[in-house]
């Protein structure tokens, strides 16, 4: 088979410079060879100008691993654990837009991946999981090692497949890239059984695909934004939420021209904190189960509602019948139109890439020769200022215990100016560090919203610094979900990457204890930590700095060391107050305006 090298403008399908160089060396030497299976894979990937892989070897992907011995180009990054491989990958994704990689063996080494890809399939992150399979002839005889990785996965991919021919690998991994990455992203998993990393093949990568079954619809409905137009342009009591779609579609620029065109209030869900700067006067913080109180109240009296990249999911509008019984329009804009209407019944649907649709609203108000009712705007504002008076986040600081909101707060005042991107696991630090770190840009907030996974924080830190060795990276945890990947702390010392771990260490599983408290009438069933390790001990064990910090005095300077020390990953095992609760917050079945906003309001 003759080979021609491509030039660069036939590569059309979203290929940076760096891409095209990555894809023409991709190409074989010679002319007439044939590749293995595994050195398509690599090559494939060099195409796709894929910098890092994160992995864990094993007996099904080791022609595999042998094929990247022989190349300098992509970097392999040792975890210690199949999750942390794929949370990695999912972090360098969310911070830098690319679509990440991770590369596993069968059987254990994809169920231990499956929590790391159900967690970028809820937040629909660009992600590409290789794993190893067994001998094709050996698939469905209980070989070892064995497990249907297409039927365990299917649940929680955007898409999945199983590469029988050597001869389809290629096009398969342009496929895989190309879904990942366009529409609503996600995760695709590709199962590569052992003899087919080894039979060989002519090697020629596409440079594009077209599928039949897959066509997502980028431009939105002309005649569904001019209605919106209208609609926003009437609005008496209007309101922007915006969520995670925003920052994965790199729309933050447009909702934010948006936002000051129209000068009406805003809000960002979990996953959307960025897309409006925290410092902006309209924006009214978070909103949601642990939202302001304004955000909450503005959501629920508003008139027209413009959701923009978001889902109306449980923990955003509480119970569905009690958001429903305030009559207002919905304009929803979304990528993919099984979100809209899923929970909420909306108004004016509108489907299509977020940042394009957007763009069009922008020139269509511009163009309108109507304008906002400044006179019920001045009104609704005033109603809404009135709701900020309430200062729900307020809390009562000490001198003799720290509290977590102080840690938060002290860490956004340090870092202010600084590059810095904060990652988190799930729970009351979760929340803190929402409500109180007042993030100004999009991607440097970086959590596990969809699923609420515990552990991702260390290796999303992992993976954002090996992107960004520049950029501050922390992360702030709690002591249950540390240790749930806290032997990635040696991966970070095996490829130098020195991150800032700040544990809010209170000594209970915090967000249980909370719902214990509340729910279950202070029956404190298996939520105390009673055998916590030395955490400096074991920082220091593995090559790091420990500090632990019991009085508010030592926090800052505490901080402050930690930053200085760029070179070093350091732990921060902060004690924190064990009683403190995250305010506001609205029980479980409540309506987003049933809000609790302190203990009082038991």
């Amino acid at each position: 088979m003759v080979f021609r090298q491509r030039k660069s403008q036939r590569f059309s399908m979203d290929m940076s410079a760096a891409e095209v160089k990555g894809a023409l060396r991709a190409q074989p030497q010679s002319p007439s060879a044939e590749l293995n299976g595994s050195e398509i894979l690599v090559r494939s990937l060099q195409a796709e100008g894929v910098k890092y892989l994160w992995g864990y070897p094993g007996g099904s992907v080791l022609y595999i691993y042998d094929a990247l011995y022989k190349q300098d180009s992509i970097q392999h990054v040792l975890v210690r654990h199949e999750q942390a491989a794929v949370h990695a990958a999912d972090g360098y994704a969310r911070a830098t837009g690319e679509v990440g990689v991770a590369l596993v063996t069968s059987g254990p080494g994809v169920t231990n991946a499956v929590t790391g890809i159900a967690t970028a399939y809820m937040d629909s992150i660009p992600m590409v999981i290789i794993t190893g399979q067994v001998p094709t002839a050996a698939i469905g005889l209980d070989a070892f090692q064995e497990c249907d990785t297409v039927g365990i996965t299917r649940p929680v991919v955007k898409h999945n497949f199983l590469v029988k021919d050597v001869r389809d690998l290629a096009v398969t991994l342009k496929k895989a890239f190309h879904i990942a990455r366009t529409g609503r992203p996600g995760p695709v998993v590709v199962d590569i059984p052992k003899d087919v990393s080894l039979k060989t093949a002519p090697f020629s990568y596409p440079d594009k695909v077209e599928m039949r079954s897959y066509n997502p619809v980028r431009k939105g409905h002309g005649g569904q934004i001019r209605k919106a137009v209208q609609l926003l342009l009437q609005a008496k009591r209007p309101y922007i939420y915006s969520g995670g779609g925003v920052v994965l579609a790199n729309a933050a620029a447009e909702l934010r021209e948006l936002a000051d065109l129209l000068g009406y209030p805003c809000t960002n869900t979990l996953m959307g904190l960025g897309a409006i700067p925290a410092s902006d006067p309209k924006f009214l913080g978070m909103l949601g189960m642990h939202g302001t109180y304004e955000a909450n109240m503005t959501m629920q009296h508003c008139d027209v509602l413009l959701a923009v990249g978001a889902r109306f999911d449980d923990r955003v509008i509480g119970n569905p019948a009690h958001f429903a019984s305030v009559e207002r329009k919905i304009v929803h804009v979304d990528i993919d139109p099984s979100s809209i209407s899923k929970r909420v019944k909306v108004d004016i649907p509108i489907v299509g890439d977020v940042r394009e649709v957007l763009q069009e609203l922008i020139v269509q108000i511009r163009e309108a020769q109507q304008r906002p009712d400044q006179q019920a705007l001045a009104h609704w504002w005033s109603q809404v200022n009135g709701w900020r008076q309430r200062e729900c986040l307020a809390y009562k600081n000490s001198t003799e215990v720290i509290k977590p909101q102080y840690v938060v707060q002290k860490l956004a005042e340090l870092t202010r100016g600084r590059d810095t991107y904060i990652t988190s696991d799930v729970g009351q630090h979760q929340m803190f560090a929402a409500q109180f770190y007042g993030f100004e840009e999009p991607r440097r907030w970086i959590n596990s919203g969809g699923l609420g996974t515990m552990g991702v924080g260390l290796p999303y830190a992992m993976g954002i610094k090996l992107a960004k060795p520049e950029s501050d990276v922390f992360c702030i945890t709690g002591e249950g979900s540390i240790q749930m990947c806290i032997q990635e702390l040696s991966t970070c010392q095996q490829y130098k990457t020195p991150v800032k771990v700040i544990s809010l260490n209170n000594r209970y599983l915090g967000m249980v204890r909370q719902w214990q408290e509340l729910d279950y009438e202070g029956r404190y069933s298996h939520s105390y930590m009673d055998a916590l390790p030395d955490f400096v001990k074991l920082a220091e064990a593995y090559g790091h700095v420990g500090l632990k910090i019991e009085r508010p005095a030592d926090v800052e300077p505490a901080l402050r060391e930690a930053i200085r020390l760029t070179d070093r990953t350091v732990f921060l095992d902060i004690r924190t107050d064990p009683t403190e609760n995250v305010w506001p917050m609205v029980k479980a079945g409540k309506g987003i305006s049933e809000m609790l906003l302190g203990s009082e309001d038991l």
